[in-house]
């Protein structure tokens, strides 16, 4: 797959706040974790993942162009809180108080789970599903394990599990 080419600055301003999110962390630990690999190749609606394991972390380039600024304050710190949270307390929720504390205290940031990017570029076939409060789009993967009877999911405002909704009549309603 081709990935899409950043911008030398981009990539730039994004390693300059991963050094500065770290020395902060460094600081507030009282540690001197290394800085962790970076790429630029994550896939699909995941703004980026965090690789405890291999110390690195994915970013997903499609998204990053369209919401520069936004990786910059928000992704780039989150995902690097995964990492830190791994090496300074072990194996925790992945969004558990610990990075919570990570996020807020630390980086100053607010800690939220998912990110509020515009998916269009990103989203390949989708499936409409249904909750109380809203409706929601699963990707195919998702989909499927629900279908097989693998998974079901959950709104994480309601708390209702995830319908899967009816496909549209080409005919309109009758």
């Amino acid at each position: 797959m081709k990935t899409a080419r950043l911008p030398i600055a981009v990539q730039q301003a994004v390693m300059r706040r991963l050094r500065e999110a770290l020395a902060q962390a460094n600081l507030a630990l009282n540690r001197s974790y290394p800085e962790p690999r970076l790429v630029y190749s994550q896939r699909g609606t995941s703004a980026g993942t965090a690789w405890p394991e291999s110390y690195e972390i994915r970013l997903n380039p499609v998204l990053l162009m369209e919401n520069v600024e936004a990786f910059i304050v928000e992704v780039v710190p989150h995902e690097l809180a995964h990492l830190l949270v791994w090496q300074h307390f072990g194996r925790k929720a992945p969004h558990g108080k610990e990075w919570k504390w990570m996020m807020e205290s630390v980086f100053g940031v607010p800690a939220r789970r998912t990110h509020r990017f515009a998916l269009q570029s990103v989203r390949r076939n989708t499936y409409p599903y249904r909750c109380r409060c809203q409706e929601h789009q699963l990707t195919v993967r998702r989909h499927n394990r629900v279908v097989r009877g693998e998974a079901t999911y959950r709104c994480v405002r309601c708390g209702e599990t995830l319908m899967a909704q009816p496909p549209a009549s080409p005919h309109g309603p009758e």
